[in-house]
């Protein structure tokens, strides 16, 4: 399953104790937190000396996570990062296709001597990497990191700790297995996890039953105040400004899951949310059926991901971007209009 070179090359290089990086993307999320996590606990009964960095801080609701206390955060701890990377003989890059997914990280990252492999499901990886085990047409990166420890024939070392944090990348990434998920694989090595020791009514709460009061008031301003509907291109569109954010205290993983409320209307097929940070818009965008958010992304705001969740930015103001989304899928208008069949 690996690109270029065999499983049995990147098997022999964890023969052997090594000093091993692991890196999740900026702005993370359960995929590529889980898969850091479940590989950490992996790669150190394997008897390897395991560092784990993140680009910038996550939230609160992984906080319960077996190991994320000794994750490192570059923005807190950037030379101490640098350090690990340079020193690292093995990187590996967690649930991100290219080095610019993490952000101010990245030149660290390019500049490490460090073998780099790559455990990924989004479209189009660069050729950055040394070994390539990435597979698109998967629930999540934790999903891979699961086939990646069953190529090795070392599945038995998955325990509940593995199995709790995979489990929680492929709840996340299919929303809790509401989309990505139509793959029988993926069941089967959920029901293995859970036979390993998940809980996965406890695992649904601590990640989705565990907002503040001021998480849960966003989201109801967000949809009765900030939610555009335009008919015309079946699109729904939430913006938040960075007063809106600041009105609710917003704290890192508050607008999670948000962009996915409006399509929950019968005729809205593509739904985005426009977030004002401190020197862009970030967009974030979902779809229904065949129409590709990572197309749309791609082409209009530099960004990219999957085929129905993707992200991207904009350098203009609030007003220009909504102007320049109106005309963009104006070019789309086709493609958007279509029901869902059975």
């Amino acid at each position: 399953m690996f690109k270029g070179k065999s499983t049995e090359e990147v098997k022999k290089l964890l023969l052997a104790p090594k000093k091993i990086a692991l890196v999740a993307h900026k702005n993370p999320d359960g995929d590529t937190i889980g898969a850091t996590l479940a590989m950490y606990h992996f790669l150190k009964k394997r008897g390897h000396i395991v560092e784990m960095v993140v680009p910038n801080h996550f939230p609160d609701f992984y906080q319960w996570m077996p190991g994320i206390k000794s994750m490192l955060v570059y923005d807190s701890v950037a030379k101490q990062v640098k350090k690990i990377l340079t020193e690292a003989d093995i990187i590996f890059c967690l649930d991100f296709n290219n080095f610019d997914r993490v952000g101010t990280m990245s030149e660290a990252l390019k500049k490490s001597r460090a073998i780099k492999i790559l455990i990924d499901h989004h479209l189009e990886p660069s050729g950055e990497f040394d070994h390539y085990f990435s597979i698109i047409n998967t629930s999540s990166t934790g999903e891979l990191v699961y086939e990646f420890i069953n190529e090795i024939d070392e599945i038995e070392i998955i325990d509940r700790n593995v199995a709790v944090c995979l489990y929680t990348c492929i709840m996340t990434d299919t929303g809790s297995f509401s989309y990505s998920c139509n793959n029988r694989r993926t069941y089967e090595i959920t029901a293995d996890l859970i036979g390993r020791g998940v809980d996965a009514g406890k695992i649904h709460k601590f990640v989705y039953d565990t907002f503040s009061e001021h998480r849960l008031r966003l989201l109801g301003f967000s949809l009765s105040e900030r939610m555009l509907v335009w008919d015309e291109w079946n699109t729904a569109v939430i913006y938040l400004t960075k007063s809106d954010l600041q009105q609710f205290r917003y704290h890192v993983g508050d607008t999670e899951g948000l962009v996915n409320f409006p399509l929950s209307i019968k005729h809205i097929n593509l739904a985005i949310l426009i977030t004002e940070k401190e020197d862009a818009l970030r967009l974030s965008f979902r779809s229904k059926g065949a129409f590709s958010v990572n197309q749309l992304a791609r082409a209009n705001f530099d960004g990219g991901g999957h085929k129905n969740a993707a992200g991207g930015n904009s350098k203009l103001n609030l007003q220009e971007t909504l102007d320049k989304l109106k005309e963009v899928l104006a070019q789309y208008k086709k493609d958007l209009d279509y029901q869902l069949t059975f």
